[in-house]
């Protein structure tokens, strides 16, 4: 590597009000001087010096944009992403469809970014148990967890002048899409008992998400009717 590491110019990209999140921002500020960051949710379109950005380093941390190869392809060095979910949960509701499927583990994978989301080549994988007590709500902690640790790991590699790690790791299966995440919220009169409690549970982070339709009327669930 020519270039000092230090002198790189970054994009940092972050999940707003989250303290994992405001770590790693902190982090970057202090090691990377020449740094654009912006934070936001989901609903936050990303604003036209973000998407004219060029430099060294893009770091998507806990965001759930989806940037596009101009974007992506003006990073020299890299565009890397920590994704809470492992290999076999891409894509969008990752946790809720680990919960709704019954896994026995999960997990957080650091990959590089391409223009199909979560596709890119696999840098670090790290892993956890998750049992029949586990919620989403817990499993996205430990995930974040973990996240703030690969971050670090990958972040002082970078610093140090080392290659990123390459995992043999590949993804499992095609990214989950905002489509299906919306359909596991949606609750069905036909629907038996059990495949409603499994539902409940596997979209339920601190409030829940899952409703039912009647005609073109939209009937949400209550914490407490839970």
């Amino acid at each position: 590597m020519s270039k000092n590491p230090k002198d790189f110019k970054v994009l940092f990209l972050r999940k707003k009000d989250n303290e994992y999140a405001q770590r790693a921002e902190n982090f970057i500020r202090n090691h990377f001087p020449n740094t654009l960051i912006f934070s936001g949710s989901r609903k936050d379109k990303l604003p036209p010096e973000v998407l004219n950005w060029q430099g060294d380093l893009i770091i998507s941390f806990i965001s759930s944009w989806i940037y596009p190869q101009s974007l992506l392809g003006n990073a020299t060095f890299a565009a890397i992403n920590f994704h809470p979910g492992s290999p076999e949960y891409p894509g969008t509701g990752c946790t809720n469809f680990a919960v709704y499927e019954g896994a026995k583990e999960y997990g957080i994978t650091c990959h590089l970014m391409n223009a199909t989301v979560d596709s890119g080549s696999i840098i670090q994988v790290k892993r956890f148990p998750i049992d029949e007590k586990d919620s989403v709500y817990t499993i996205t902690q430990n995930c974040y967890r973990l996240i703030e640790e690969s971050f670090y790991e990958i972040m002082n590699k970078i610093l140090s002048g080392e290659p990123l790690p390459s995992s043999v790791e590949t993804w499992k299966r095609k990214p989950f899409t905002r489509k299906q995440l919306d359909d596991l919220c949606y609750i069905r009169p036909e629907m038996s008992e059990e495949e409603i409690k499994k539902r409940i549970k596997a979209t339920t982070y601190k409030t829940p998400w899952a409703f039912t339709k009647i005609g073109e009327h939209i009937f949400k669930l209550q914490s407490e009717n839970i």
